[in-house]
């Protein structure tokens, strides 16, 4: 019998399968889901993948996933640590095969809004910032954001205010995962008990090939015992009490 699983579980596990072995992954601030995927990836599919994190760790001894992914934590264990300035240098040198960022908006050519929607002066949503993302962005070889909520007012069809922009992959949600194609969002596969018409009315753009795409193959026993191990206080799961 198999284990059930959350939308925090599916998104950890896509993001994990997304990581190729031998690649050097950068995880940034507040992600402790990208820091469960790494985690799972380095135990699982992807081995020999370089682990990177903001704080400056080299492949940390990750035994507990932790809230605050800038922690000194992160260093325990590790190879090296790089300080602030190698980690941005070593990004815009081309060294990161593959980023994870967050994101406040996207729209259907895959531009991050992070700064504010309305008027720049009068805004009248203001976001966090795009903190390393524009640099990051078009200098990391591959990217994945991911956002543990997907409504119309997240994915929009065009954003009011371009934070960053660049060689943007994937997007992970609990919905489903998008990646972009020839310049557009398309849908990459709709998870498991999502229905074709709630993603639609979840969207705030047309998903071009939203009855072609497959079904995401579901977490494993395996992956899902690995998360449970490396997780066993749900703090992969605290981002979804924000949304």
């Amino acid at each position: 019998m198999s284990l059930s699983y959350s939308p925090a579980d599916m998104m950890a596990v896509s993001m994990a399968r997304l990581i190729r072995n031998g690649e050097v992954v950068f995880v940034g601030v507040n992600s402790p889901l990208p820091l469960t995927a790494v985690t799972l990836a380095r135990r699982c599919n992807a081995p020999n993948c370089t682990f990177i994190s903001v704080g400056g760790g080299i492949n940390p001894t990750v035994d507990k996933i932790m809230a605050a992914t800038s922690t000194a934590d992160l260093g325990r264990g590790s190879a090296s640590i790089f300080d602030n300035q190698e980690i941005y240098g070593l990004n815009g040198r081309g060294g990161f095969d593959l980023t994870f960022l967050g994101m406040a908006q996207v729209d259907a050519r895959g531009v991050v809004n992070s700064s504010f929607v309305g008027e720049r002066k009068k805004p009248t949503v203001r976001f966090p910032g795009g903190g390393g993302g524009p640099a990051i962005l078009p200098k990391s070889k591959r990217v994945v954001l991911w956002r543990a909520g997907h409504s119309p007012k997240i994915f929009v069809k065009e954003v009011n205010f371009k934070t960053s922009d660049g060689n943007l992959e994937r997007i992970v949600t609990p919905l489903c995962i998008f990646r972009k194609e020839s310049g557009w969002l398309v849908l990459d596969s709709i998870h498991p008990g999502v229905t074709r018409k709630e993603l639609a009315e979840k969207t705030g753009f047309v998903i071009p090939n939203l009855d072609l795409a497959p079904v995401t193959p579901q977490p494993t026993d395996e992956e899902l015992a690995v998360i449970r191990e490396i997780d066993p206080d749900n703090i992969r799961r605290v981002e979804f009490g924000l949304q």
